[in-house]
């Protein structure tokens, strides 16, 4: 059964969204935020697009690449992932050892030779902390060696500490991904290893060291409509907008709690895509995970009311992906273009819009600070 649709406050302006349609702010209440969401499909896709065309090219589509270069045995308890290590012989994944320097560079010139511009690593684990300064070299030193093939960079390594944001910045990365995943309410629902407060830190640490911050999350996880617009206003009403925003569909993995939990729709997909594109919308937002259940049809409704950037290649951490060859199909058919690596990101901060520009200019300072100058 639907969630009821959150009241509005008696001072709230249920016109002022659309009145203002296109507008930058953080300022966002949770009951405007509803009151986007709940907005009839079709009008919403509607003005999302008019919004999406104000500040990109609508036919503007970023390929990217994700690898898994440390896979299973992670020590956190979200219920959604295969690699945790608390159900691991349920799901049957083994974990193994971070992947060595030349196999990840050789995934990465085989990602930017079929047309990536963005190539991401993603490691299960809980956070550089646990790990030996020799594996937290290695990463580093990948990042800096795909940042030199003129690619994007990107990492999904747990939580950071200022310091280790810092190290990443050193070191080339143009973003780092920590999804809010759901709502602050429904989000012990989702893990019992940590709390939303440390994922709020994490991107806080990114955006001090001047990383283009990447923050979305995850629809299918038994959450109803008022957890939607929950996560929706919490990305909306961060200090600046996160440059890029990550809509992901569920793909639930035999073994792991969720299991049985039933794929979101892609008409729900298409409606989270909308609202994110209506209230950042200078953000990129990303279709990312659960693609490969969707039709060309919903996929083009997704790029329609906001979209503008992919995940190709035929596999995402753990899970499949549509393969490379349709993706270049669906190109051709809808008239959609690649997005070239450093793009400056309109959203977000200055010193981490993802330009090279703005990479310089913030590793100047801390190189300075650094005694490296």
């Amino acid at each position: 059964m639907a969630e009821p649709e959150p009241a509005l406050e008696p001072d709230s302006d249920p016109g002022r969204w659309l009145r203002e349609l296109g507008s930058i702010r953080s300022s966002w209440t949770r009951e405007e935020v509803a009151q986007v969401f709940n907005t009839p499909l079709l009008e919403l896709v509607f003005h999302a697009a008019t919004v999406h065309r104000m500040y990109n090219d609508p036919q503007m589509v970023q390929r990217c690449t994700l690898l898994s270069i440390k896979t299973g045995g992670c020590p956190e308890t979200c219920t959604y992932c295969a690699q945790s290590s608390s159900w691991s012989k349920e799901v049957g994944l083994k974990a193994e050892k971070l992947m060595g320097m030349e196999e990840v560079l050789e995934a990465a010139r085989r990602a930017k030779a079929a047309g990536s511009t963005r190539f991401c690593m993603g490691a299960a684990w809980r956070g550089p902390s646990q790990v030996g300064k020799g594996q937290w070299a290695r990463v580093l030193a990948m990042v800096k060696e795909i940042r030199a093939m003129d690619m994007e960079v990107c990492t999904t390594l747990g939580m950071l500490t200022p310091d280790q944001a810092g190290d990443l910045r050193e070191a080339g990365l143009t973003a780092y991904n920590h999804n809010l995943d759901t709502s602050p309410e429904y989000y012990s629902k989702i893990t019992s290893s940590r709390k939303y407060e440390d994922r709020l830190a994490t991107l806080e640490a990114v955006r001090e060291a001047g990383i283009s911050v990447c923050a979305g999350g995850i629809i299918g996880l038994g959450e109803g409509p008022t957890d939607r617009v929950g996560l929706l206003h919490q990305l909306a009403t961060l200090r600046e907008h996160p440059e890029s925003v990550p809509i992901n569909a569920l793909v639930a993995v035999a073994g792991t709690p969720l299991e049985g939990a039933a794929p979101p729709g892609p008409l729900e997909v298409v409606r989270c895509v909308a609202a994110a594109r209506v209230l950042m919308p200078r953000s990129v937002v990303r279709l990312s995970a659960g693609r490969l259940k969707f039709s060309k049809t919903d996929q083009a409704m997704c790029f329609l009311a906001g979209a503008n950037s992919i995940f190709d290649g035929d596999k995402l951490l753990t899970t499949a992906n549509n393969e490379r060859d349709e993706d270049a199909a669906m190109f051709a058919e809808l008239g959609l273009t690649s997005r070239p690596a450093f793009l400056p990101y309109p959203a977000g901060a200055a010193s981490s819009n993802g330009s090279d520009a703005a990479q310089d200019s913030c590793a100047a300072p801390r190189a300075a600070a650094l005694g490296m100058a």
